[in-house]
């Protein structure tokens, strides 16, 4: 289950110590806590970002091809450099050396932006680490933002025309708006 919550508190009693967080859909909440079972449970908190949105998807798309073209350069290889470039986007991941080869086409057959590489023998002994990126469909809207600067950049470099910085902030402000009322 996944909720959103926009404030928290604690507090300690008998049972010991609770943390208490004001959710966004309480109905989903009270459906998990009737149904729980008495097992351990994992919850991983993190910050909320909204997820990028299709129209920024296709500026990106629309911009690489424009620079494939002038550069001569095939659009999958510039988005590839692209995806590895973004930052916060992949996992380093020991594998058997035996399966790694297995493990990195399973990885790549996810889509053209799920790119991995063998970045050298792990400290376990037989496992090698694997680099392994997200495709830009998991982006969020902070990510998808800077894979969409990282192309408009080359295209200025480029002399290939692109909207200008306040036309790409309002852009990438009304689709964070539309994603959150979805």
């Amino acid at each position: 289950m996944k909720i959103q919550f926009d404030s928290a508190k604690w507090s300690q009693d008998s049972e010991g110590f609770w943390l208490k967080i004001r959710v966004k859909s309480p109905a989903k909440v009270k459906k998990f806590v009737s149904e729980m079972q008495s097992k351990l449970y994992d919850a991983d908190i993190k910050i909320h970002r909204e997820k990028r949105s299709l129209d920024a998807n296709a500026y990106f798309w629309l911009l690489t091809g424009k620079l494939a073209t002038k550069i001569h350069i095939p659009v999958k290889t510039i988005y590839r450099q692209y995806i590895k470039d973004i930052g916060d986007n992949f996992e380093i991941v020991p594998v058997r050396d035996d399966a790694k080869e297995q493990w990195m086409r399973n990885w790549k057959s996810r889509g053209i932006g799920w790119v991995c590489e063998d970045i050298g023998k792990s400290k376990l002994k037989g496992y090698s680490n694997i680099i392994c990126y997200y495709g830009s469909s998991t982006y969020n809207t902070a990510q998808m933002s800077r894979l969409i600067d990282l192309v408009v950049q080359d295209c200025q470099d480029q002399d290939i025309e692109t909207k200008t910085p306040d036309e790409i902030a309002r852009m990438e402000a009304e689709y964070a708006q539309a994603d959150k009322s979805v």
